[in-house]
């Protein structure tokens, strides 16, 4: 721990009036009791990072089947349920876009736009 982060740390313990003891213990347990949550809270920037890329690889291939499809579709071809995987697309992506741009947001220290 930096001199920052147990700053930050004693700063917040003193805050909410326990020891840092104390408020060390409080904040294991109450990270122990969902991990799922702590895992996504803990996950390093990198982390986020690397998962938008590979959101962005799939978004990719993707696009390279939806040009097959169109393909097959000039063809003659049917394809039923073509406008659900549009909007499901178009909603991943959108998605993506407001990930990254929370995350921009946030290493900024600000507000997402």
């Amino acid at each position: 721990m930096n001199d920052a982060e147990f700053k930050r740390f004693t700063d917040a313990a003193a805050h909410c009036e326990m020891s840092n003891a104390a408020f060390l213990a409080y904040a294991v347990d109450k990270a122990a009791r969902d991990l799922t949550r702590t895992a996504a809270e803990i996950a390093t920037e990198r982390e986020v990072i690397d998962e938008l890329f590979a959101a962005r690889r799939h978004l990719g291939r993707m696009h390279g089947l939806f040009n097959q499809v169109a393909k097959a579709l000039n063809s003659g071809a049917d394809a039923p349920h073509l406008d659900a995987a549009v909007e499901a697309v178009g909603s991943a992506a959108r998605r993506m876009e407001e990930a990254a741009d929370a995350l921009l947001a946030h290493r900024d220290g600000g507000t997402p736009a």
